[in-house]
């Protein structure tokens, strides 16, 4: 045996050990095989007076495979190191030579972005050296990490009882918090709509009022919806008919993030489970003659396609829609993002979803299905519209009916099942025309909170506020759930979306966090850790210097806080244990709030907090006026009362207890994100 190949993964070794041939054994080290050691000072494994040095220790479950790989290595002429293409895996590669004992500045490391044969083959033909830029980066990330993560969770531990902290898991979770506060402090305000039913020719179309004398329509309570209504009683004129093309472009190919929110909204993927599905997809598949990666590698901000895929894809698009479908290669990455990288793709467009349907389990072809089609789709040409603007006006108040026809679908003839395209169609009218209203209403309308966030939108959040990368989304959504900071729960019974509901001990995290460490937890300061590990890894930055004015800044917080942080203790239940006699209090574990003996764990004793009923809609008396059921004292979400009628949801009427009729709500606003 002439050479050696590690990887990281297990599934992805025999994939390509067929590609390489016999000349070459390829083996896994099973991910990272160590980690800073826990001793020294603090236990950080970091010496924070001697220019932040590291000391490594080998995984315990790790030992066995470094023994292992030592044995092969010694037995080879040549070890080449082809863990994953990212930061991540370039230390994983420094790791593995430190430990083997290989020449550092030597060209043994392969990178490649997909695993088939093409791309395998031409990494090791093209072998470079490890790339140090990276390794700093990666290791100042974990130094960070570490130093952040002990330091603050043994404050938390020993003041509040919260189980942990850390440098992006707690900004994610001030996220979610501040989004609470925020919901909790706002006040419904009141509008009203004026809208009316049309019918010309049989067809009917709606038209809601935009304008008054020129300027924006603003019904503030029911006294300007009554004087619009009663000044729009008779016929309007058709005063102008505005038509033109509207192009709808295609989006880019996904990343880690889009994909993450789009696996989430479009099938219902957690962030974890859609990487995990991607992740498959990447190391191998056995198809009918050969096991194949299909995907390119999942880990990725950039959305730069390769100039074989893009030559191949159009030729795809020419042959199947023809050459109307030809669309133009756009890229568009962010100053931090890795361009060495590809978006991701399909590797081989002849593997069309159907084809390979029989060798993936139904989770996984969604999952191909969709990364196929938006890849395939960025290099189509854009959907065009036919749209209509019609604007109806009567004394100074004008109407606007909008009409739309999909003229060419474009990309939309692949990715049509992730983005609907529905035709209003409007009857043909003239500009002067004369048109009498069918129905006009008046609707009463209240403005709504900020949306919790979903995963989707959290992820969303983290990328746009540049907080953490892509490969570390699903881990700090899995972590704040996993402390009991966070519940993702649905946010009313009709909701299909589950959203981030913080529980106590997650909101008292957050605030003791912001009374003493909000120079540190933040949202830009932790961007701006991002920036500085994006320029270490560039060269362009000392880490020793960047540790150095962190751990400056940090230290003196953390001992204001041990001299200052109030001690909690738990809060008493008022009841004696029925098994020894002592104080039963509360605490908060993974499953939220329960009641546990004072001297745990000398005492095992424990029971789940009995929740009060809901309250139950209460009999009024009063009849409702559209359908004759009785209507119902009812509590909203925001705690004031309500008479809904109890043929809900056949029937939405609804008044308020003094009597003043609610219509029923036909759209509502949201109040912009700030």
């Amino acid at each position: 045996m002439k050479n050696l190949v590690i990887v990281e993964s297990p599934s992805k070794s025999k994939t390509i050990e067929k590609y390489l041939g016999k000349d070459f054994e390829v083996v896994s080290s099973k991910g990272h095989i160590r980690d800073l050691a826990i001793k020294g000072k603090d236990g950080l494994g970091v010496d924070v007076d001697d220019e932040f040095q590291a000391t490594y220790s080998i995984n315990t479950d790790k030992k066995d495979v470094v023994k292992d790989l030592k044995a092969r290595a010694k037995k080879v002429d040549q070890v080449y190191l082809a863990t994953d293409p990212d930061r991540e895996g370039e230390a994983i590669s420094w790791h593995l030579a430190q430990v083997l004992k290989l020449e550092i500045e030597d060209t043994n490391r392969v990178v490649f972005n997909e695993i088939t044969k093409d791309a395998v083959l031409d990494a090791f033909n093209h072998p470079r050296s490890i790339d140090m830029g990276l390794v700093r980066s990666q290791e100042t990330r974990r130094i960070l990490d570490r130093i952040i993560g002990f330091k603050l969770s043994k404050l938390l531990k020993n003041k509040i009882k919260s189980k942990s902290a850390g440098r992006v898991q707690s900004v994610a979770l001030k996220l979610i918090v501040d989004r609470e506060k925020e919901i909790k402090a706002f006040i419904p305000v009141e509008y009203w709509t004026l809208d009316a039913l049309f019918n010309k020719d049989g067809k009917e179309f709606e038209a809601s009022l935009a304008k008054i004398d020129g300027k924006k329509a603003e019904l503030k309570n029911a006294k300007d919806a009554q004087k619009a209504f009663d000044a729009c009683s008779g016929a309007f004129e058709i005063t102008n008919i505005k038509k033109q093309v509207r192009k709808k472009d295609p989006k880019l190919p996904f990343i880690t993030s889009t994909l993450q929110q789009e696996a989430s909204t479009k099938l219902g993927f957690s962030a974890k489970r859609t990487m995990t599905i991607a992740q498959k997809l990447y190391e191998g598949v056995e198809l009918k003659s050969s096991t194949e990666g299909l995907i390119t590698y999942m880990r990725t901000d950039s959305t730069r396609l390769s100039n074989v895929f893009i030559q191949s894809a159009h030729e795809k698009i020419e042959t199947e829609f023809g050459k109307d479908y030809l669309g133009k290669y756009k890229v568009k990455n962010d100053d931090n993002s890795q361009d060495a990288h590809e978006g991701i793709r399909p590797t081989n467009l002849a593997n069309t979803p159907e084809e390979v349907k029989d060798y993936l389990s139904p989770e996984q072809y969604k999952l191909y299905k969709m990364i196929y089609a938006r890849a395939l789709a960025s290099l189509m040409a854009s959907a065009k519209s036919n749209t209509v603007a019609i604007t109806l006006s009567q004394n100074g108040y004008d109407f606007t009916a909008n009409g739309t026809q999909l003229a060419f679908d474009g990309y939309l003839a692949v990715y049509g099942d992730y983005e609907s395209s529905k035709d209003v169609v409007l009857p043909e009218l003239e500009e002067k025309e004369s048109i009498t209203p069918k129905k006009l209403e008046q609707n009463q309308h209240f403005t709504e909170p900020p949306l919790r966030y979903s995963e989707a939108r959290l992820i969303k959040e983290m990328e746009e506020q540049g907080i953490g990368r892509p490969s570390t989304y699903s881990m700090i959504i899995d972590t704040i759930q996993a402390r009991g900071y966070v519940q993702l729960e649905k946010s009313t019974e009709t909701s299909k979306t589950k959203v981030f509901f913080p529980t106590e001990q997650g909101m008292l995290t957050t605030d003791k966090l912001d009374q003493y460490f909000n120079d540190i937890i933040n949202v830009k300061y932790t961007a701006q850790m991002e920036t500085e590990l994006d320029e270490i890894a560039d060269g362009e930055m000392d880490n020793v210097a960047a540790l150095g004015e962190f751990y400056n800044r940090f230290e003196p917080l953390v001992t204001h806080a041990y001299d200052n942080m109030e001690k909690m203790e738990p809060e008493k239940v008022g009841e004696t244990c029925p098994e020894c006699g002592n104080e039963l209090v509360y605490r908060v574990g993974r499953f939220g709030k329960f009641i546990s003996c004072s001297t745990f764990p000398e005492c095992k004793y424990t029971r789940k907090i009995e929740q009060p009923e809901k309250e139950k809609p209460e009999p009024s008396g009063k009849m409702c006026p559209e359908c004759g059921h009785e209507l119902l004292k009812r509590k909203s979400r925001y705690g004031n009362y309500f008479l809904g009628c109890s043929n809900f949801p056949k029937c939405k009427h609804i008044e308020n207890i003094e009597g003043e009729e609610k219509p029923k709500f036909k759209k509502r606003k949201a109040t912009k994100k700030k």
